[in-house]
Formats: C-alpha cells, structure tokens, sequence
C-alpha cells in the first residue's frame, strides 16, 4: 500500500502537462513595450483560462525604479501593476485567485494589509512571507494567479 502512496502522486505530476497538451494551448505574454527587452521570465503565462503572473514590483511603469513612500507605496503601485497585467490579458482583478506576498520584512506585513485589502473585491487565497532580499531591494513582490474567460 505505501508504494502506491508513492507512486499516485508521480502518476498525477507526470499527466498536468499531458493534460495541458491535449486540453489547452500554454501562451507565453510579454506586456506590450517589453518584447525587445531580453528578461529572463515572461509578464504572465496563459493556460487554459488561467494566467500565472510573475511577480511585480512597485516600479513606475515603464522603468526599473521604485516609486517612493516605502511599503504601502510600493505596494499600491504593486498592485497597480497587476491591475494593468491582468487587464491587458483579458482578467480583471476580481478574478484574481490566488496571490503569494513576498515581504522584505514581516514587520511591515499589517502595512502592507492595508493597502492590498482594498484591491481586491473578492478575496483570493494569499500566502505571504518574510525574505531575506528582492530584486531591486524593494520592500514587497506580489504574484498573482487570475481566471480568465
């Protein structure tokens, strides 16, 4: 019996991407203006009718600068980047269903809260957690997974 607790699982990780295959297309999105812009990673990945979004910084779009006034404004311009993401392929933010916080410090998890509560008209499932450091030195990174029609 304990090796087909073993095996089950491996049985199902090896059929998502046969699944993926013969049930929908992958479709790999830039936002419009990145194309030429040779990033390592893609805006969002499209599967199905789900949109896995990579993970947004507070930069001002169409730069690689934080905007001021440390985690809450980081944050709503976060959350203004995943506004215009998940708009541009096709969701909206009450379709988005599940979000992962990355924080560089716990401590500033209830201001963070603040801000992101008002976001979001429904509520997605959300893990958050504590780092060491994220790129740019920002103070938060939010990724997002949205259903699309």
């Amino acid at each position: 019996m304990k090796r087909l607790f073993l095996i089950l699982p491996l049985l199902l990780l090896a059929a998502i991407p046969a699944a993926a295959d013969e049930h929908s297309d992958v479709e790999y999105l830039l936002m419009p203006g990145m194309e030429g812009m040779d990033l390592p990673f893609s805006s969002a990945v499209r599967v199905g009718n789900l949109l896995f979004l990579s993970g947004q910084l507070g930069i001002a779009p169409g730069t690689s600068k934080l905007v001021e006034g440390g985690i809450q404004g980081e944050t709503r311009q976060t959350l203004d980047n995943i506004k215009r993401v998940v708009e541009q392929f096709g969701s909206s933010m009450d379709k988005v269903v599940k979000c992962t916080v990355f924080l560089a410090d716990i401590a500033e998890w209830g201001a963070m809260n603040e801000v992101y509560k008002t976001y979001f008209p429904n509520k997605p499932a959300r893990s958050a957690v504590g780092s060491i450091g994220l790129a740019l030195n920002a103070r938060v990174e939010i990724e997002c997974i949205a259903v699309v029609d």
